[in-house]
C-alpha cells in the first residue's frame, strides 16, 4: 500500500472563543433549563477552556434580519386577532410585541459567511501544504476535499480548483459526509490512488466550520455539550506514491469498520435556523466498539510478533474524553504509556471533527519522532463508521 505523507498544514480558527463566554451566553439565554445549575461542572468536564472559530461568537448568537417573518404581510395575523376579540389598539400592541422578538437566523444567514470562511481557510491550508511539500498547484494530479458542515454545490473541490488554481485535468474527489473520519479516510483513499499510479500527487484538504452547529435556541443537555466541544480548522497535506525529501510518514495499511444499526446515534439535521448536531448518549459506547475492533485488526496484523510490537504514537480523533480514557484502558498489556498525548493536546482546544487527525499528526511531527517509529491513525464518525491506518515515521 505504501504511500508517503508530507507534514500537514494546519490553520486554526482565528477567533478565540472561551468556554467562559459560552457558559455566560447560554446561562443568560436558558436560565431555567434543567441543566442550568450544573452548567459550570458540565463545562469543566469537557476539559476545553477555549477554541478557535472561523467567525466570532457574536455571529453565532446574533438574531436574523427578520425578513420573511410575515411572508403574506401582517394582514392575516391582524384578522385572526380581531376574530378572537382583540380591538384595534390591542392588535397593534400584539403585532408590535411579536415584531420586537428577535428572529432566529435563517440557514442562509448562518451558513453563507461560514461557507465563505471555509473556502478561504481551505485555500490557505492547501497553499501551506504545497509549500511544505516543495510543490506547486500545477503538480497536483488529484484533489480530495471534505467539509460536512457547510454543504454547497459546487463544493470545496471546485472552489479550490479555481482559487489555487489546479490544472484543468486534475481529478476532483469531494466528500461532504465523511465528517470526523475525513482525516483517516481521505488518506486511505489517497494511498489507493498512488498505489495505482506511484507518480500521482494527491492533495488532501479538509475545512470544517463546526461552529455552525452552535444553535442558541436549543435548550437540551446535548445541545449544550455541542456548544462546548467544537472548534473550526482547515488542514491539508500532500500524499505521493514515491518518497520525497519532505516525506515524514509512510502509510502501510488501512482498516475500515461500520457498526450496523447505529446511524441514528450522531447526526447533522438541517432545520429552519441552520444545522444542528444531534448526539445520542449511546454514542460513546458505540465508538468504543470500533476501538475494540481496531485493536483486533492490529492484533491479527502483528500476531507473529505480539509481545514486542506496539505503536510508538497513536493519532486518534477522540470525539471526547471518555473515548480517550477507554482507549487507554483497553490497550494491550505492555504497550507504553503516553501514546495518546498528542491527541489529548489537540482535544483541549476543541473537537476539530475531520481535521483532528491532521492536527494531531502535525503536533506529533513538531514534537519530533524517531525514524522507524510506528504510528496508528484512528477516527470514528457518525454512522457509526471508523477508519484507521498504520505506518512508519521516516
Amino acid at each position: 500500500m505504501a504511500a508517503y505523507l508530507c507534514p500537514p498544514a494546519v490553520i486554526h480558527g482565528e477567533h478565540t472563543v472561551k468556554t467562559s463566554q459560552i457558559v455566560e451566553e447560554v446561562r443568560e439565554r436558558h436560565p431555567h433549563a434543567a441543566w442550568a445549575p450544573r452548567i459550570d461542572g458540565i463545562a469543566a468536564g469537557t476539559g476545553i477552556e477555549a477554541r478557535g472559530w472561523m467567525l466570532p461568537l457574536e455571529s453565532a448568537v446574533a438574531p436574523g434580519d427578520g425578513r420573511g417573518r410575515w411572508p403574506t404581510g401582517t394582514g392575516p395575523a391582524r384578522e385572526a386577532l380581531a376574530r378572537d376579540g382583540f380591538d384595534e389598539r390591542d392588535v397593534d400592541r400584539v403585532i408590535a410585541a411579536l415584531e420586537a422578538i428577535p428572529a432566529p437566523q435563517t440557514v442562509q444567514e448562518r451558513t453563507a459567511p461560514a461557507w465563505a470562511a471555509v473556502q478561504s481557510y481551505g485555500e490557505r491550508a492547501a497553499r501551506g501544504a504545497l509549500q511544505i511539500a516543495g510543490l506547486d498547484a500545477a503538480d497536483v494530479d488529484c484533489l480530495i476535499t471534505s467539509n460536512s458542515t457547510t454543504p454547497a454545490l459546487p463544493g470545496l473541490d471546485v472552489a479550490l480548483a479555481n482559487r489555487l488554481p489546479l490544472r484543468s485535468d486534475a481529478m476532483l474527489l469531494p466528500a461532504t459526509q465523511w465528517a470526523c473520519i475525513a482525516g483517516t479516510r481521505s488518506l486511505a483513499l489517497a494511498a489507493d490512488l498512488v498505489a495505482a499510479d506511484p507518480d500521482r500527487v494527491v492533495l488532501v484538504v479538509i475545512a470544517e466550520a463546526l461552529s455552525t452547529t452552535y444553535q442558541p435556541g436549543d435548550d437540551t443537555l446535548e445541545s449544550l455539550i455541542v456548544r462546548l466541544l467544537f472548534a473550526d480548522t482547515a488542514v491539508a497535506a500532500v500524499v505521493t506514491g514515491r518518497p520525497r525529501p519532505e516525506s515524514v510518514l509512510r502509510l502501510d495499511a488501512a482498516w475500515n469498520h461500520t457498526l450496523p444499526g447505529t446511524q441514528d446515534l450522531h447526526r447533522l439535521e438541517t432545520r429552519a435556523d441552520g444545522t444542528h448536531f444531534v448526539m445520542d448518549r449511546r454514542g460513546p459506547r458505540a465508538v468504543q466498539e470500533t476501538v475494540t475492533a481496531m485493536w483486533e485488526w492490529l492484533r491479527v496484523r502483528y500476531q507473529e510478533d505480539p509481545e514486542s510490537w506496539h505503536p510508538d504514537v497513536l493519532l486518534a480523533h477522540p470525539g471526547g474524553t471518555r473515548v480517550l480514557e477507554y482507549m487507554e484502558q483497553t490497550m494491550p498489556d505492555g504497550w507504553p504509556s503516553g501514546l495518546l498525548d498528542h491527541s489529548r493536546d489537540s482535544y483541549i482546544s476543541g473537537n476539530r471533527g475531520g481535521a483532528a487527525v491532521f492536527d494531531i499528526m502535525r503536533r506529533a511531527h513538531d514534537a519530533g519522532q524517531e525514524p522507524g517509529s510506528r504510528a496508528v491513525l484512528y477516527a470514528a464518525a457518525p454512522g457509526l463508521t471508523a477508519t484507521a491506518l498504520e505506518g512508519e515515521w521516516l
